[in-house]
């Protein structure tokens, strides 16, 4: 299947006007075209303190909107007065409402406590059983004493919708990678297509909640250090390997519609400087919308992508002395934001000049 791509000044034009207009400021969106996608809307949530997806939601939603024709848009967390984006505020996601009219969610964040208000809209995207993708902390997406609906507890939002919650770092984190491994009974899944080599720096996670309702797409092998070159361990931490990928059925709040939802522990903004990880989250979104999943998805970077290594950020006004807007990361941008502190060295991504 072709990939279509599509006039940067339309797409540029298309941004001013919405992020111009009242609340819609608070998300940015990337409008399609004429691709496979058209149509179709994505809604990518960012917010987590850890893993980037501030960085790695735009560079998404860039590519499933340019490359693919979806219409996307992405949904922060903001600071408690709404003036700068605060990936450390478990309170402040904050457009949700653009959920109302999608087709998919894309989802990676962590430890989230949405107000009544914003949660009102997820539930009602998950009674609706539209499908869900979620990414690495998407296991643990929420947390607090809120609850989707009358029956789904925040902290619960992983284990019930994605199959999983929050239970290990299997592997080292920071110190051991992980290389997927293809599912041999699941080979044919056509969101495999075209996804051969995928390898990440962050640590495989253990998962233990699956059943056999649940079809395991990739395994995560264990690797010695964070070079992608580097051997899987010997031993039983590898026997055997914890799931990495998998589709699961999900039953919504209200208790009777089913939806379904695919998910994988990687994900971390340098993760996804991996072609084939990207490639697999885009064969996802195709067939989790109905779509054909093409033999071998464009997944170029539509702007370069300079991600920053994982970690938490402790400096109390980190964020706000960074004021990064929703525009920073628009069509046409490339912000490169430092590591944290205490990262180690990783030079497997690109760099700005």
């Amino acid at each position: 299947m072709k990939s279509n791509t599509f006039p940067i000044a339309i797409l540029v034009a298309a941004f001013t006007v919405s992020a111009a207009i009242g609340d819609e400021s608070v998300t940015l969106k990337f409008p399609g075209g004429d691709g496979p996608g058209k149509g179709k809307k994505i809604v990518l949530v960012a917010g987590d303190e850890e893993y980037r997806s501030e960085e790695s939601m735009p560079m998404l939603a860039k590519l499933l909107s340019h490359r693919h024709g979806f219409d996307c848009e992405v949904v922060f967390s903001w600071d408690a007065d709404g003036k700068y984006l605060d990936p450390n505020n478990q309170a402040g996601l904050r457009g949700l409402a653009a959920l109302d009219d999608a087709d998919l969610m894309i989802i990676a964040t962590r430890f989230r406590a949405p107000s009544e208000e914003e949660a009102a809209h997820i539930t009602a995207f998950l009674n609706a059983g539209k499908p869900v993708i979620g990414l690495r902390t998407a296991t643990h997406a929420f947390n607090g004493k809120g609850r989707f609906g009358d029956s789904l507890d925040y902290g619960k939002f992983g284990l019930e919708i994605l199959g999983e919650q929050w239970v290990s770092h299997h592997g080292a984190h920071k110190k051991q990678g992980c290389r997927a491994v293809v599912e041999g009974a699941n080979a044919n899944n056509a969101i495999l297509s075209g996804v051969k080599d995928v390898f990440v720096p962050t640590d495989v996670y253990g998962v233990v909640h699956l059943t056999d309702k649940d079809a395991i797409l990739l395994r995560g092998a264990v690797t010695e250090t964070l070079d992608p070159a580097s051997k899987a361990i010997d031993g039983e931490k590898n026997e055997p390997m914890q799931p990495l990928a998998w589709l699961h059925l999900y039953t919504a709040p209200n208790g009777t519609t089913q939806g379904h939802s695919f998910c994988t522990t990687m994900g971390a903004s340098v993760d996804l400087v991996n072609e084939d990880l990207r490639r697999l989250v885009v064969n996802a979104a195709f067939q989790l919308t109905g779509l054909e999943v093409p033999e071998k998805a464009d997944v170029a970077f539509v702007d370069p992508f300079y991600p920053s290594f994982y970690g938490f950020i402790k400096e109390p006004d980190h964020w706000k002395k960074a004021d990064l807007q929703p525009s920073d990361f628009a069509l046409g941008q490339a912000p490169s934001l430092p590591d944290p502190a205490g990262s180690p060295e990783w030079n497997f991504r690109p760099r700005k000049p």
